[in-house]
Order: structure tokens, then C-alpha cells, then sequence
């Protein structure tokens, strides 16, 4: 199954469905940026809009991208005033003016992508210079051991497509982006015990 078609299946039960690393994400995401204040916010992959309802609060004005249809139309029924939504590839060029945002979000939304540098590229494009580009992905750990995004539908567990994307290669596309590295995290569930990470965590700024 084609991911985009995935998660058009996906978009009516992923708010209802079990998901540990869809809830533990979201805290992630309060945790890191909660305290903070942004005049303009761009949300990679905003899904149903797990988390555009935070981000809404921290920003003025928040732009949702997703390629997927599907997720979208369930993310636009908790639509708030300062919330836009576009279907959006985000490994092309997206519809932003350079410097026009102060915070870029990318959440469990890279594993889907081939190439990281076009992603980077872009988010290094459209933030203001000091910009934040914030990405919170399932750990390289977890997919060694054969984790991908999936869900059930009737008697089927459904696999998402993903790409492994080792810590290197985030480092790698951030520094030739011009951004710096400004935290590295890993996080557990509490159900994690004595294993691997389940999401790792990277804050960048752009200063090149």
C-alpha cells in the first residue's frame, strides 16, 4: 500500500486507535516547545492535527501541511481561526515566501521521505534567520528492529512504506542546510523499559 493512500485509509480511526508513539509525540512536543511563543508556524505532516491544536496556542498564525486528503479533512474539523490547511508534497517546493516563519515542525512525517536534503532545504528557505526547525521522528533503533508506522483494518495489520534514516543523516541535512544543531534528544514511553528509544528528537536554528 502507497503511503499516501495509507493514511487516507488510516485518517478515520488515527485519533481513536492505540498508539504509543502518536501520544508520546505529542508530549514530546508540549515538553519541548510549550513554554515558547512564535509569530509564525509551519506543521509538516499535521496528520489529523494531533498536535496543531498546541501549536496553535503558541503560534499567531499556523500553516498545516499533509498529502494526505484524507487527514487533512479530519484535521480542518478542529480548525481554529489562526490554523491554515493545504495539501502539500513536502519534498518539493512548498507555497511559502522565504523568511516567513519563525518555527518549522516536522512530527513522525520523515520515515515517509527518500531524501531528507530537499525537506531541510525548504525549512531552511521559508525560516527567518534564528528560525527553529523542530523534528521528532521514530528512533533508528526501533526501525533496525523492523518498526514502521501500522494500523489494523478488519483481520489486516497494514505496514507503512518507510526509509531509515540514521541520527547521521538528520545531522548531515541540517549542517548543509546552514542550520545548527541546538538539542538532540531521545524519549521513552513508560511502557519502554529496559528497550530501545521509541522517538529521538532534534532542534535546529538556522544561522548559515
Amino acid at each position: 500500500m502507497k503511503v499516501r493512500t495509507a493514511y487516507d485509509t488510516w485518517s478515520d480511526s488515527y485519533d481513536s486507535d492505540t498508539n504509543a508513539t502518536r501520544d508520546l509525540d505529542r508530549n514530546v512536543l508540549r515538553r519541548v516547545l510549550g513554554r515558547s511563543r512564535f509569530e509564525s508556524i509551519i506543521e509538516l505532516g499535521c496528520g489529523t492535527g494531533k498536535n496543531t491544536d498546541l501549536l496553535a496556542r503558541l503560534g499567531r498564525r499556523v500553516q498545516g501541511f499533509d498529502f494526505s486528503s484524507g487527514m487533512l479533512a479530519q484535521a480542518k474539523l478542529k480548525h481554529r481561526p489562526n490554523v491554515s490547511f493545504a495539501v502539500v508534497d513536502i519534498s518539493r517546493r512548498w507555497p511559502c515566501t522565504a523568511k516567513s516563519a519563525n518555527l518549522v515542525t516536522c512530527n513522525l512525517v520523515l520515515e515517509h521521505v527518500r531524501r531528507l536534503s530537499p525537506v531541510f532545504a525548504e525549512a531552511a528557505r521559508v525560516l527567518i534567520r534564528g528560525g527553529c526547525f523542530f523534528v521528532s521522528e521514530l528512533h533508528p533503533f526501533r526501525q533496525y528492529q523492523g518498526t514502521v508506522a501500522n494500523f489494523q483494518r478488519g483481520k489486516r495489520r497494514m505496514r507503512i512504506p518507510a526509509f531509515v534514516h540514521n541520527i547521521s543523516d538528520f545531522l548531515e541535512s541540517g549542517s548543509k542546510a546552514g542550520f545548527t544543531l541546538k538539542s538532540l534528544r531521545e524519549w521513552w514511553h513508560e511502557k519502554d523499559a529496559g528497550k530501545v528509544p521509541r522517538l529521538v528528537t532534534f532542534v535546529f536554528e538556522k544561522t548559515g
